[in-house]
Protein backbone atom coordinates (compact mmCIF):
# COMPACT_ATOMS: atom_id res chain seq x y z
CA UNK A 1 0.00 0.00 0.00
CA UNK A 2 1.08 3.37 -0.91
CA UNK A 3 0.15 6.43 0.67
CA UNK A 4 -0.76 9.51 -1.11
CA UNK A 5 -1.64 13.19 -0.73
CA UNK A 6 -4.66 13.99 -2.55
CA UNK A 7 -3.85 17.72 -2.38
CA UNK A 8 -1.61 17.14 -5.44
CA UNK A 9 -3.74 15.67 -7.86
CA UNK A 10 -6.82 17.82 -6.72
CA UNK A 11 -6.59 21.68 -8.65
CA UNK A 12 -8.49 23.01 -5.53
CA UNK A 13 -6.99 24.85 -2.58
CA UNK A 14 -7.50 21.91 -0.34
CA UNK A 15 -5.49 21.01 2.71
CA UNK A 16 -2.80 18.18 3.85
CA UNK A 17 -5.53 15.03 2.71
CA UNK A 18 -3.40 11.40 2.79
CA UNK A 19 -4.87 8.49 1.85
CA UNK A 20 -3.63 5.01 1.48
CA UNK A 21 -4.01 2.89 -2.00
CA UNK A 22 -3.05 0.41 -3.68
CA UNK A 23 0.33 0.32 -5.27
CA UNK A 24 -1.40 -0.34 -8.66
CA UNK A 25 -3.53 2.94 -8.22
CA UNK A 26 -0.20 4.91 -6.90
CA UNK A 27 1.68 3.78 -9.72
CA UNK A 28 -1.52 4.60 -12.53
CA UNK A 29 -1.23 8.22 -10.71
CA UNK A 30 2.27 8.84 -10.79
CA UNK A 31 2.43 7.86 -14.86
CA UNK A 32 -0.60 10.30 -15.39
CA UNK A 33 1.60 12.75 -13.61
CA UNK A 34 4.83 12.33 -16.04
CA UNK A 35 2.32 12.38 -18.91
CA UNK A 36 1.01 15.19 -17.86
CA UNK A 37 3.95 17.15 -17.11
CA UNK A 38 5.02 15.75 -20.81
CA UNK A 39 2.45 17.34 -22.08
CA UNK A 40 2.70 20.36 -20.61
CA UNK A 41 6.93 20.12 -21.50
CA UNK A 42 5.57 20.23 -25.10
CA UNK A 43 3.35 23.29 -25.39
CA UNK A 44 5.87 25.06 -23.68
CA UNK A 45 9.03 24.10 -26.07
CA UNK A 46 6.87 24.21 -28.75
CA UNK A 47 4.69 27.92 -28.10
CA UNK A 48 1.60 26.11 -28.50
CA UNK A 49 -0.67 28.14 -26.62
CA UNK A 50 -3.40 28.79 -29.18
CA UNK A 51 -7.19 27.39 -29.25
CA UNK A 52 -8.85 26.11 -32.65
CA UNK A 53 -11.11 28.86 -32.45
CA UNK A 54 -9.09 31.48 -34.37
CA UNK A 55 -12.37 33.43 -35.10
CA UNK A 56 -12.96 30.97 -38.10
CA UNK A 57 -15.67 29.04 -35.72
CA UNK A 58 -14.37 25.90 -35.41
CA UNK A 59 -15.59 25.29 -31.44
CA UNK A 60 -18.66 27.30 -31.89
CA UNK A 61 -19.47 24.95 -35.12
CA UNK A 62 -18.51 21.51 -33.16
CA UNK A 63 -21.09 22.42 -30.26
CA UNK A 64 -23.51 23.57 -32.30
CA UNK A 65 -27.07 21.36 -32.61
CA UNK A 66 -27.14 19.61 -36.23
CA UNK A 67 -30.33 21.62 -37.92
CA UNK A 68 -33.38 19.85 -39.18
CA UNK A 69 -33.10 19.96 -43.40
CA UNK A 70 -36.95 22.23 -42.38
CA UNK A 71 -34.48 24.73 -40.26
CA UNK A 72 -32.08 25.14 -42.56
CA UNK A 73 -34.68 25.99 -45.22
CA UNK A 74 -36.04 28.51 -42.85
CA UNK A 75 -32.94 30.21 -42.70
CA UNK A 76 -32.09 30.11 -45.91
CA UNK A 77 -35.32 32.26 -46.40
CA UNK A 78 -35.12 34.29 -44.06
CA UNK A 79 -31.53 35.45 -44.67
CA UNK A 80 -32.68 35.64 -48.45
CA UNK A 81 -35.75 37.93 -46.98
CA UNK A 82 -33.13 39.67 -44.90
CA UNK A 83 -31.00 40.34 -48.33
CA UNK A 84 -33.91 41.62 -50.39
CA UNK A 85 -34.29 44.06 -47.49
CA UNK A 86 -30.88 45.65 -46.86
CA UNK A 87 -30.40 45.60 -50.91
CA UNK A 88 -33.66 47.88 -51.08
CA UNK A 89 -32.19 50.11 -48.54
CA UNK A 90 -30.10 53.21 -50.37
CA UNK A 91 -26.28 52.50 -50.88
CA UNK A 92 -24.63 54.32 -47.66
CA UNK A 93 -26.66 52.80 -45.29
CA UNK A 94 -26.63 49.33 -46.98
CA UNK A 95 -23.02 49.72 -46.71
CA UNK A 96 -23.28 50.57 -43.03
CA UNK A 97 -25.69 48.22 -42.07
CA UNK A 98 -23.65 45.42 -43.81
CA UNK A 99 -20.36 46.79 -42.34
CA UNK A 100 -21.82 46.89 -38.54
CA UNK A 101 -24.07 43.36 -38.20
CA UNK A 102 -22.70 41.67 -40.64
CA UNK A 103 -18.41 42.63 -40.37
CA UNK A 104 -18.84 43.08 -36.69
CA UNK A 105 -17.47 46.85 -36.62
CA UNK A 106 -18.31 49.55 -34.22
CA UNK A 107 -19.81 52.59 -35.25
CA UNK A 108 -16.96 54.70 -34.42
CA UNK A 109 -14.66 52.42 -36.60
CA UNK A 110 -17.17 53.18 -39.75
CA UNK A 111 -17.34 56.50 -38.94
CA UNK A 112 -13.37 56.72 -38.75
CA UNK A 113 -13.18 55.11 -42.23
CA UNK A 114 -15.93 57.25 -43.93
CA UNK A 115 -14.56 60.86 -42.28
CA UNK A 116 -17.91 61.57 -40.78
CA UNK A 117 -19.38 62.02 -37.34
CA UNK A 118 -20.49 58.96 -35.06
CA UNK A 119 -23.63 60.06 -34.61
CA UNK A 120 -24.48 60.06 -38.55
CA UNK A 121 -23.34 56.84 -38.36
CA UNK A 122 -25.64 55.85 -35.61
CA UNK A 123 -29.00 57.69 -37.07
CA UNK A 124 -28.08 55.96 -40.41
CA UNK A 125 -27.63 52.71 -39.14
CA UNK A 126 -31.19 53.30 -36.95
CA UNK A 127 -32.94 54.27 -40.19
CA UNK A 128 -31.88 51.95 -42.08
CA UNK A 129 -32.65 49.18 -39.40
CA UNK A 130 -36.38 50.96 -39.26
CA UNK A 131 -36.73 50.74 -43.18
CA UNK A 132 -35.94 46.81 -42.94
CA UNK A 133 -38.60 46.42 -40.52
CA UNK A 134 -41.17 47.93 -42.59
CA UNK A 135 -40.00 45.95 -45.47
CA UNK A 136 -40.12 42.30 -43.44
CA UNK A 137 -43.66 43.37 -41.98
CA UNK A 138 -44.72 44.66 -45.43
CA UNK A 139 -43.27 41.17 -46.95
CA UNK A 140 -43.53 38.82 -44.33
Amino acid sequence: MARINLRDYYPVDIPDFFVEVTDEVADQLKQFNRKDHADYERRRVHKAYYSLDANDGIEKNAVLLVLSPMEIYERKLSNLELYAAISRLPEKQAKRVYAHLFLDMSKAQIARIEGVNKSRISRSINQALKNIEKFLKRNG
